[in-house]
């Protein structure tokens, strides 16, 4: 959930709480006005009543509704005393209605000389319960109105308030560090954006200047390492073209030599690997898989030829991707290489192509440990002639491409390639 939602989220929340609880204390309210307005006007009109009976020389009474508003008869000195005057809501017929409608009734008791009388006095309601209907909508319509409208405005508002912080992020996903570009930071008249933009680029001129100083410290060390290997290499082989040494000598002096071979070997997969995990191949082709693996299995046809080995290979439909060139030819071959190496004499390899996949298979009899395949100095079998860091490489290349390198054993060992656009 965006941030923006988020806060519109608790604020909706909190708006409808606060909102409905002033809605219900006015609807109250207003309501306890009508009554208390009506009751004032049945007052009023009781005390005409009891006014006009006192002044007359003797009480006219009316025990019906008939021909008035009020009722007027005697009653008992028990009932009268202690009596209080109360207001309620009933109902009575309407003639022009034809039928029961709600009134509001005041009922009294006054004293004319000796003798005890009840009035009971109505009004209409009728006007006032569409008052109060009309109150009751209004109320939610102006409260839902209230709500949404705050919303909107809300969003509308912190929308431009945050709208810094969004562009931030949206540079922050442009920014790529091996491409030796700046961050553009936006100006905010927000303090607590500015902190976070002074931050940032903060930290990300100290994470430039590292990648930097890692950039040029490993292909310093790696041409400082192969210069005086190579030097060394190079006196050794002349040393061997001396007739005069011995077989014994000969041999140490070749194993020195496939020792610094190794070495070679292994500062050049690793300076490799490092250039790939600091994203130094930034140039990309659509290259086609398909093409690309008949190249690599013609390179190996030497090497296939005298191990008997035979590589089938099943391109069912075209595989094209966006990769540098140099990465995905180191992919393939070191896939098609391990399969080679680790594969027994006239054993055969199948590689299958389709539109979003490429994968490789050689005869095995035991799986092997996936979570150590991967890993950097692995190897499967004891060869002098390999750094271990083959397939470490493929997985960087894979994860840098958002491609899946994965092992799975059946009956052969099965090595694949997902690409993302075809998962």
């Amino acid at each position: 959930m965006k941030l923006l939602n988020y806060t519109s989220k608790y604020f909706a929340f909190l708006l409808f709480f606060v909102l409905t609880g002033w809605a219900v204390i006015f609807y109250f309210q207003m309501l306890d006005e009508i009554y208390d307005s009506m009751d004032d006007g049945l007052e009023n009109q009781k005390m005409l009543v009891i006014r006009n009976s006192k002044q007359q020389d003797a009480i006219n009474i009316k025990p019906e509704f008939g021909d008035g508003y009020y009722t007027l008869y005697s009653i008992s000195e028990r009932s009268a005393l202690g009596f209080k005057d109360s207001y309620r809501d009933t109902l009575m017929y309407m003639q022009n209605e034809k039928d029961y409608e709600p009134v509001r009734l005041l009922e009294s008791v006054f004293k004319k000389g000796d003798e005890y009388y009840k009035v009971k006095i109505i009004t209409s309601m009728v006007e006032e319960d569409d008052l109060i209907e009309d109150l009751l909508f209004s109320i939610i319509w102006l409260y839902l109105g209230l709500i949404f409208s705050i919303i909107i405005l809300n969003n509308l508002i912190l929308k431009k308030v945050w709208n810094p912080f969004y562009k931030l992020i949206g540079n922050l996903r442009k920014f790529k560090i091996e491409n030796d570009t700046e961050i553009e930071l936006p100006d905010s008249k927000i303090e607590e954006f500015n902190i976070l933009n002074e931050n940032i680029q903060t930290l990300i001129s100290k994470s430039v200047k590292s990648y930097r100083s890692q950039k040029q410290f490993i292909e310093n060390a790696s041409h400082e390492l192969q210069t005086p290997i190579a030097i060394s290499i190079n006196k050794l082989e002349l040393l061997l073209e001396d007739n005069g040494l011995e077989e014994s000598q000969a041999n140490r002096i070749i194993s020195v030599i496939e020792n610094l071979e190794r070495l070679s070997r292994f500062n050049q997969s690793l300076l490799l690997l490092s250039k790939i995990e600091n994203k130094q191949f930034p140039n990309v082709d659509e290259i086609n898989f398909n093409e690309l693996t008949q190249s690599i299995v013609a390179d190996f046809e030497d090497l296939l030829i005298h191990r008997n080995i035979e590589i089938e290979i099943e391109s069912i439909d075209e595989l094209n991707f966006s990769i540098n060139p140099d990465l995905a030819q180191i992919l393939l071959t070191n896939l098609i290489k391990n399969a080679i190496l680790h594969n027994a004499d006239s054993g055969k390899i199948k590689i299958r192509i389709t539109s979003g996949k490429w994968q490789i298979s050689n005869p095995g009899k035991i799986a092997l440990i996936e979570k150590d395949l991967f890993a950097r100095f692995q190897k499967v079998k004891d060869n002098s002639h390999s750094s271990g860091l083959g397939l470490a490489i493929s997985r960087a290349i894979a994860e840098l491409y958002q491609l899946e390198l994965s092992y799975t054993f059946g009956d052969a060992h099965i090595f694949k390639i997902d690409f993302p656009q075809h998962k």
